[in-house]
């Protein structure tokens, strides 16, 4: 089998940004790897007048593409998913070493891009509406139509996931979409996708990026022309961006995370307990919005599960993920970093042990095990989103419903127990958007509304049966023979 001429040419997003086409900017920015601190890439850094440009050119395109038949439409995603397929090893590399990731990392991203492709080609071919009752001689129609231009701001820590899960379903609905990838992973979060989708046949103009800062964002949130915001980042720019947002009448998506919490009920298999904590607390370093950031356990199985996480945190590699030889790869950079480590010495301050970790070197901070996290400690109040156990006991499954929904709100939840049956009556009370029985918190299937209540999602969901209520709107349309005579 012979291997694909690679597909990411760093010259076209050299200084670049992809707006009508790959243009220069007026700004230029490094990205660095995290796990060597070399620079990996670098790119054109969009300002807030390059907002305006794109949304006009995009409103321009849109029309014709929602109209465009809708094979022609599904072929584009079509195409697009065998080019991730055919440069999956390239891209999943990439990914890897801009996000800091570890390799099985990169390769989780791009199976979940191609099934995300996958899934938007059926979009097309859906039907996008119904006929509705309604009175002799006047046919009454419901039907799905575009919104318009849709802006996607996207996060650093699945760059290519977060962003493609809203670009491939809003563009499908037949909408044209402006991307603000995260300023420290444009590549994984837009360029690579702008190169995938102008090599799948997109006409030109219904997609652009602007990697930038917060005042690019704002342009986006405010330019008249845009009818929808999705956001997926920290809850604090999540309140501004739903302010402006509705400021402006327009409509919104944020997944901002919030604190899960995992249960592990007194009957749980110790050994399978211990490892999904560590996968659910530890996988990306902890830089996933679902991750078991709350481990809540019966007192009575308590120290068996504290040993084992500890021998965990003592043995698990770390280093550069793009190896294949650690567990846990950097964070992203030294500002998380170091918010990382305020919130565990702050909640160490407040009263909970370390007992593994708590260091770092450069960016590599080691796994971390506090025990007697209760509410009022950061690590407790607050997503810590990075390597961190956050242990909290409890005696009775009443009180762990209690302390589980003792958060701003939670995007995901996990219960582990022998007992299925009481397992799911813990689940049936947790207030969260997705409930995991006899499994960790870390989850998503690319086919599943994805969202939650408070802070981890403002109520909105997308992804699976969700995208077509997220990204169009309802129109009601009669056709009648005639018009009517009215006694006026």
């Amino acid at each position: 089998m012979t291997t694909p001429q690679p597909l990411l040419d760093p010259a076209l997003w050299r200084e670049h940004l992809y707006s009508s086409g790959w243009r220069a900017a007026s700004q230029a920015a490094d990205v660095i790897e995290p796990a060597t601190g070399t620079v990996l890439a670098c790119t054109g850094r969009a300002v807030a007048a390059d907002v305006a440009p794109a949304t006009q050119a995009a409103t321009a395109a849109q029309a014709a593409w929602a109209a465009m038949p809708p094979r022609e439409r599904a072929a584009v995603f079509l195409r697009a998913a065998q080019l991730f397929q055919q440069h999956f090893d390239e891209l999943a590399l990439f990914v890897t070493r801009e996000t800091g990731g570890i390799l099985p990392k990169g390769q989780h991203e791009l199976r979940e891009a191609v099934a995300f492709c996958q899934i938007a080609a059926a979009m097309p071919l859906q039907a996008q509406g119904q006929v509705l009752p309604s009175t002799p001689g006047r046919m009454s129609i419901a039907r799905r139509v575009p919104l318009g231009v849709v802006g996607v701001i996207s996060p650093f820590n699945f760059p290519l996931i977060l962003t493609l899960r809203v670009v491939a379903p809003a563009l499908a609905a037949g909408n044209a979409v402006i991307i603000k990838p995260d300023p420290r992973t444009p590549v994984s979060g837009g360029f690579m996708i702008a190169q995938v989708f102008e090599a799948a046949g997109l006409p030109a103009g219904l997609l652009h990026v602007l990697p930038g800062g917060a005042d690019v964002g704002q342009a986006l949130v405010s330019d008249p022309a845009v009818a929808m915001i999705s956001f997926t980042g920290s809850a604090g720019v999540g309140r501004h961006i739903g302010e402006l947002a509705g400021r402006h009448l327009k409509k919104v998506s944020l997944e901002l995370g919030g604190s899960n919490a995992l249960v592990v009920l007194d009957d749980a298999d110790l050994d399978l307990a211990a490892s999904n904590i560590a996968w659910g607390a530890w996988l990306h370093q902890g830089q996933i919005c679902m991750a078991s950031n709350r481990v809540l356990v019966h007192e009575d199985i308590a120290p068996a599960i504290t040993e084992r996480l500890v021998a965990k945190a003592q043995h698990l590699p770390v280093g550069d993920g793009a190896t294949g030889q650690v567990a846990l790869g950097p964070l992203i950079d030294e500002r998380q970093r170091d918010r990382v480590h305020a919130a565990v010495q702050a909640s160490v301050k407040a009263g909970a042990q370390l007992l593994a970790g708590g260091t770092y070197d450069r960016l590599f901070y080691k796994p971390t095990v506090l025990a007697g996290v209760k509410p009022g400690m950061p690590t407790f109040d607050d997503e810590t989103f990075g390597p961190v156990v956050n242990l909290v006991t409890f005696k009775t499954d009443a009180e762990a419903v209690a302390l589980a929904n003792d958060s701003h709100g939670g995007l995901s939840a996990g219960v582990i127990s022998r007992s299925v049956g009481r397992a799911l009556a813990v689940g049936n009370q947790l207030r969260a958007g997705m409930v995991h029985i006899n499994d960790q918190t870390v989850n998503d299937d690319a086919v599943n509304p994805f969202g939650g209540p408070g802070i981890a999602g403002n109520g909105n969901s997308h992804g699976g049966p969700g995208d077509w209520e997220q990204f169009s709107t309802w129109q009601w349309l009669t056709v009648k023979d005639t018009p009517p005579q009215f006694p006026f």
